[in-house]
């Protein structure tokens, strides 16, 4: 199910869903800064995510940062690595499409479950569950299961 069709985001809706991403992802971001320390590309991508929610940045600057995030993620070589990059790229493309925000938690689950982490799919979602405002829920974690 798409975020769209779950409910339909006014914009101070979608901006808490920027927010909530933009979280998701800072939260697994040192697996990526503590690999490539001289890589800013995933957290200027956070900047650009929380930027475009503050009415800062055009839809436009948000995705380019999320591409270069992205880019970092395809140049890392360590898997949490790669994948705190690909949720801060996602985090920042929840700006454009409100969907991403589902890759950008999902990703981060994945960067925080490496065997160097030793942390739990279940203690990562339920970090994102009690995050996330309780009327938002619903559009991303659409089962009573998350």
């Amino acid at each position: 199910m798409k975020v769209e069709n779950a409910r339909r985001l006014d914009e101070q809706d979608h901006r808490s869903l920027v927010l909530w991403a933009v979280d998701c992802a800072e939260h697994v971001l040192p697996y990526f800064e503590d690999k490539y320390p001289e890589d800013d590309r995933p957290r200027k991508a956070l900047e650009a995510g929380r930027a475009w929610a503050l009415g800062k940045l055009a839809t436009g600057a948000a995705r380019t940062a999320a591409f270069a995030a992205h880019a970092a993620a395809r140049d890392a070589t360590h898997a949490a690595a790669r994948a705190a990059a690909r949720s801060a790229g996602h985090a920042a493309a929840t700006a454009h499409v409100a969907e991403h925000a589902r890759h950008a938690a999902a990703y981060a689950v994945t960067a925080a479950i490496s065997p160097v982490t030793r942390a739990s799919a279940t203690e990562e979602r339920d970090w994102q569950y009690r995050s996330l405002p309780e009327h938002l829920r619903p559009v991303v974690f659409p089962s009573s299961r998350h």
